[in-house]
């Protein structure tokens, strides 16, 4: 007979001893965790004396020991052939048909409800598979006060038909079972302890069979020993579209038929160029589901994207629950909607602020205290606002994944895209003109971190009217170049430069190109291409290539020269300065043929090329003002690309359906990238 009970070793005893001052707990904290009533099994468990067997796995389990290494003399297994007898193997797959097809045969069989639920399971060599949703375990489980999923199993067995409790019991001990327990997030969190152990005792014990457990969140507190942790992978494109179209069919209010056809257009707009922001959302199944949830409700994804989030974020920390009947702990769930957001984007807000992604528990609590503290009409004691901060900060875990604990003690907003919305909303709800002001100042002044680009998106989009907005970071972009000199004699250029040009591209367009043409040489045809830009621009980007292949040094090879020669061609069809084409065909006419001897070749190289190159140089700088006299510093290079990252950063937030008025709007677009003299000038005017 396998013992029914176990007791530590001596150096056992001394192990788990160890394990136990390690977690700092009295025994009564480890008698809690493994769910007894009195703390007697844990002294008579550290002193070596006899424990009941469950108990004694159990305690082991959540000190991280190996029971079988504490044990003295532990048995191989529980199960023997002593305590049950044995049924052959053509027996059980006898039985196994049998449950399943009694499982089939009413219309009120459990195996259509699993199919239901679940879809389509590769279910290994698993013949039997049962599934059970936690939060109604737990329910009846209160209301009998016997957490037992033996119990539980053979009552729904009985409904479905199978009168023989004696039938899941052998189904088990022979391994046959796959048991699929859903939705640990959805348990209230004072019955999820007795579940979790309840779920381990149950796995210990018919350890031969499969048990998957899922839970929405990442919660440290929900994860079972003993189970290996596995995520969800981002969907892939052909995974959303099946997933989109059982939504919809689910879903549909009317009939399957509608499901599919709306399912279809759900995929035919998510694939639009306007909805590029969602496609990259979707992969994850929280923000499918999301996505899903709002086209069926409207038949349209929202023109902007904090739209999205705002209706998303309403279903998440109300609907959700409210839909499907699930009831939360007190604590939290008496927060209003209106509560959360404030609660959240007070949260984002202050980590964001600082660069935390990731912050210590004791962090988010002190900020959840504070504002419970604000919220309560009587003062609470530390120790009371510590447990209540504390119990909040669980049940948002729990619930709805916002905040989601990655190590032991660091938690996170389980997508970085909820803390850039949370914060963008912050600056957005600021409650009066003074802060909301300081607010944006302070956005401002982020301008040159490419880690708020979001944030500016998101508030701008935000905003009843972002004039105030995009004219504060108009001025901060001004300013970033306002003290070099050399680098307003270089945007002086680049303004005069633009105005040189007959062309209906707006002269900000032009301008951004020659800033681009003397910085990044050699690709500003690839740029002038890609803008559409006219023949002017794209003239000045053929000859700027033509003069960064006439510079490179010590390439003076016939292929260099013959590419020299090719290049010019190039430019000769499509110049119309008469006086420009006239020089360029000398110059062309210059270089040596391919049918000339090498030796020839070799010597025009040597005593011609430089002056050839200069000459080139000289004629192009005459005709078009474009050369490559511009040298700056390695810090006047960085001020650059920050200045030019920021105009581009305004632009966006120009283009991203913001509310601006009309004035405004052309206001900036005219005075992008100009030198301080003439946006003064203008002011002036």
């Amino acid at each position: 007979m396998v013992k029914r009970s176990l007791q530590a070793s001596i150096t056992g005893i001394q192990e788990a001893k160890r394990a136990f001052a390690r977690k700092r707990w009295t025994q009564d904290n480890l008698a809690a965790e493994v769910n007894l009533k009195t703390r007697q099994p844990i002294w008579r468990f550290l002193s070596g004396r006899p424990v009941e067997r469950h108990t004694f796995i159990e305690i082991c389990l959540i000190l991280s020991l190996n029971w079988r290494e504490i044990a003295t003399n532990p048995p191989e297994e529980f199960l023997s052939p002593e305590e049950y007898a044995q049924p052959l193997a053509s027996d059980i797959d006898k039985l196994v048909q049998k449950v399943r097809c009694l499982r089939r045969a009413t219309p009120t069989q459990r195996f259509d409800k699993i199919q239901d639920q679940c879809g389509i399971l590769q279910l290994l060599d698993i013949s039997v598979p049962i599934f059970i949703t936690l939060r109604n375990f737990a329910q009846e489980s209160k209301i009998t006060n016997e957490f037992s999923l033996l119990n539980y199993i053979r009552q729904e067995f009985i409904t479905s038909g199978i009168l023989d409790p004696s039938v899941i019991e052998t189904l088990l001990n022979e391994g046959r079972v796959l048991l699929l327990l859903d939705g640990m997030d959805e348990v209230l969190n004072q019955q999820s302890n007795p579940v979790l152990n309840e779920i381990r005792r149950f796995s210990e014990k018919y350890h031969k069979n499969r048990f998957v457990a899922t839970c929405r969140t990442a919660a440290q507190k929900l994860r079972l020993r003993g189970f290996t942790d596995v995520e969800i992978a981002p969907f892939t494109l052909e995974q959303i579209r099946a997933f989109a179209q059982k939504w919809f069919m689910v879903f549909s209010k009317t009939s399957q038929k509608d499901g599919q056809a709306q399912s279809v257009e759900f995929i035919q707009k998510l694939e639009l160029d306007e909805n590029w922001q969602f496609r990259q959302l979707v992969v994850t199944p929280l923000f499918l589901h999301l996505a899903c949830w709002v086209f069926h409700g409207k038949g349209k994804f929202p023109t902007k994207r904090t739209d999205f989030y705002k209706e998303g974020l309403d279903l998440l920390l109300g609907k959700w629950d409210e839909a499907r009947g699930v009831e939360r702990d007190d604590v939290y769930g008496g927060f209003l909607l209106s509560q959360k957001l404030k609660l959240f984007s007070q949260i984002a807000a202050a980590t964001f602020e600082q660069g935390q992604y990731f912050f210590e528990q004791r962090i988010v609590e002190q900020y959840i205290g504070d504002y419970i503290d604000n919220l309560s009409n009587l003062p609470m004691d530390a120790e009371e606002l510590q447990i209540e901060s504390e119990a909040v900060l669980k049940s948002i875990e729990a619930q709805h994944g916002l905040l989601a604990e990655r190590a032991r003690g660091i938690f996170s907003f389980s997508y970085l895209a909820f803390q850039e919305y949370f914060t963008a909303r912050k600056i957005v709800a600021s409650h009066n003109l003074e802060a909301f002001g300081q607010a944006l100042f302070g956005l401002v002044s982020h301008i040159t971190d490419p880690h708020w680009r979001e944030i500016f998106l998101l508030t701008a989009t935000m905003l009843r009217s972002a004039d105030s907005l995009v004219l504060l970071m108009k001025q901060q972009i001004d300013t970033l170049v306002a003290q070099d000199a050399y680098l307003q004699e270089f945007l002086t250029w680049a303004s005069q430069k633009s105005r040189t040009i007959p062309t209906q591209s707006k002269d900000a367009t032009v301008r951004a190109f020659y800033l681009a043409l003397s910085r990044t040489p050699h690709i500003a045809s690839h740029f002038a291409l890609a803008s559409s830009l006219d023949q002017g621009m794209f003239l000045d980007a053929a000859l700027d290539d033509l003069l960064v292949e006439c510079a490179i040094d010590g390439s003076q090879s016939f292929a260099h020269i013959h590419a020299c020669g090719d290049a010019m061609s190039n430019i000769l069809g499509i110049v119309l300065d008469v006086g420009l084409h006239k020089s360029l065909q000398q110059l062309s006419d210059q270089l040596p043929n391919s049918g000339q001897s090498q030796q020839r070749f070799e010597l025009w190289s040597q005593t011609n090329y430089s002056a050839w190159a200069e000459q080139v140089n000289k004629t192009v700088i005459n005709y078009r003002d474009i050369n490559h006299q511009w040298q700056f510093n390695s810090e006047q290079e960085q001020v650059l690309q920050r200045y030019y990252d920021a105009n581009q950063l305004l632009l966006d937030c120009l283009h991203s359906n913001c509310e601006v008025t009309a004035a405004i709007r052309q206001e900036i677009e005219a005075t992008l990238l100009l030198p301080t003299k003439e946006l003064e000038d203008r002011e002036w005017q």
